[in-house]
């Protein structure tokens, strides 16, 4: 699936360089936020086939933009992983429970990370 492209939305400009830095490298092509806000424009301008999403974002919760997402029928269908340094034991599941496709904790570990990407790159939800 390199060559998708992955919408990546993360306030911390050190971690929003590792994902750049990783997926570029495969070949994937990136989009950067680094609010909600901006993410649910990019995303219903580009429509990518991934999103990377940070939980905690200056202008509301990765939950909440993941929901305007849902709400939106363009953006309704696209992937979406939750990126969260909440690893405690339910988190997963409280976040896959909110509606994200998938789950990475950070600090991320970039075999994972590629590999979730892989995963889920390309698929459409419903």
């Amino acid at each position: 699936m390199a060559g998708e492209q992955i919408l990546v939305v993360e306030d911390n400009e050190k971690n929003m360089k590792l994902f750049r830095d990783a997926l570029r490298a495969t070949g994937y092509r990136t989009l950067e936020a680094s609010t909600g806000g901006q993410a649910l424009m990019l995303a219903a301008r580009h429509r990518p086939a991934l999103v990377l999403m940070d939980v905690r974002l200056p202008d509301m919760t990765g939950v909440e933009a993941l929901s305007r997402l849902r709400m939106d029928e363009q953006t309704a269908p696209i992937p979406v992983l939750a990126v969260t340094a909440q690893a405690m034991k339910g988190d997963r599941e409280r976040f896959i429970e909110a509606g994200f496709d998938g789950y990475l904790s950070k600090p991320v570990d970039i075999d994972a990370l590629l590999a979730t990407v892989e995963q889920h790159c390309g698929r459409r939800r419903g």
